[in-house]
């Protein structure tokens, strides 16, 4: 179905926002590893976030149709538990802005995700863009791991999983969660997978003790805040909003002006950033433009994931 104009120009507008938002979050991120640990902000980052939603869960639960529950549990996980832990434990070994710019990789993940998993139909040119465009990240791992797959290939991998994530999570909400609106579909999600994750901050890790005896420790508590907040919880209302608005395709393509903001926060502070790495993040973007490129058609997504079939 064609978009309306208001659909269009909204969409857009969503767009932009998430582009500025999520492009700092990589330096957030990385702030908040001066005062704890990858897995640590990363599990942070999901209590917040479930906090600051907190109290709009109670009404929306109850309305819930039971037959949701596992869905919500998953995209909760695939969506935010997994790369929140990955972009975390990422940072600790790779600079932001090298973070920023491989989660846009995302839109490559989706089309082939939906290739593999929906009956999504595509051409040679998008077939090309996920080549061209994993091979830049190939090549920007190498030369940011100075000429050599060395352990900066493994914490670069990491990000390369959480964009996987995220172009799954993509088609989970597009494909069965379309009768739910995009604000319940953030709250219920971060309600099914934060409870838990509080309960184990509280009873398993070092995280309150940090809290009560390093007063410093508040400061990275107020980064997590902004990312949390901001960037996890009103961002992800916002994307949800943005997939039915449009297509997993596009909305995924919010990943196209994230590098841009987050190397000019990494340079900001300080980080390298050479020439080449220059050359291989225009070949990334190269890709994903190609995968996005018309034209690009999703004639009848399946009701299920291959993998549930039985």
């Amino acid at each position: 179905m064609k978009q309306q104009p208001k659909q269009g120009l909204l969409s857009w507008l969503i767009l932009t926002s998430l582009v500025l938002v999520w492009g700092s979050s990589f330096i957030l991120m990385k702030k908040a590893l001066l005062y704890f640990s990858g897995v640590e902000v990363g599990l942070l980052r999901i209590v917040i976030t479930f906090l600051f939603l907190a109290p709009l869960i109670l009404k929306r639960i109850l309305k819930l149709n039971k037959k949701y529950f596992l869905i919500l549990t998953i995209s909760g996980i695939v969506g935010s538990v997994i790369p929140a832990l990955m972009f975390a434990i990422a940072e600790t070994g790779i600079d932001s802005s090298i973070a920023g710019t491989l989660n846009s990789l995302t839109p490559l993940f989706t089309l082939i995700i939906g290739v593999l998993f929906f009956h999504i139909h595509t051409r040679w040119f998008n077939v090309a863009g996920v080549i061209i465009g994993l091979a830049g990240a190939l090549g920007l791992i190498w030369v940011s791991g100075g000429g050599q797959l060395s352990v900066n290939a493994l914490y670069a991998s990491l990000v390369v999983i959480a964009s996987i994530c995220y172009a799954i999570n993509v088609n989970l909400v597009k494909t069965f969660l379309k009768d739910i609106n995009s604000l319940d579909i953030t709250v219920l999600t971060f309600f099914f997978v934060g409870l838990p994750t509080l309960i184990y901050v509280l009873i398993f890790t070092e995280i309150p003790h940090t809290l009560l005896t390093n007063s410093k420790a508040w400061e990275g508590m107020g980064y997590l805040s902004i990312l949390s907040v901001v960037g996890t919880g009103l961002a992800l209302i916002a994307f949800n909003k943005l997939i039915k608005l449009s297509s997993p395709i596009f909305a995924s393509s919010v990943t196209y002006l994230i590098p841009i903001v987050a190397i000019l926060w990494g340079v900001y502070d300080g980080e390298t950033f050479t020439f080449s790495y220059f050359l291989w993040i225009l070949l990334i973007l190269g890709g994903v433009f190609l995968v996005n490129a018309k034209p690009y058609s999703q004639l009848n997504i399946s009701s299920r994931l291959l993998f549930w079939k039985k």
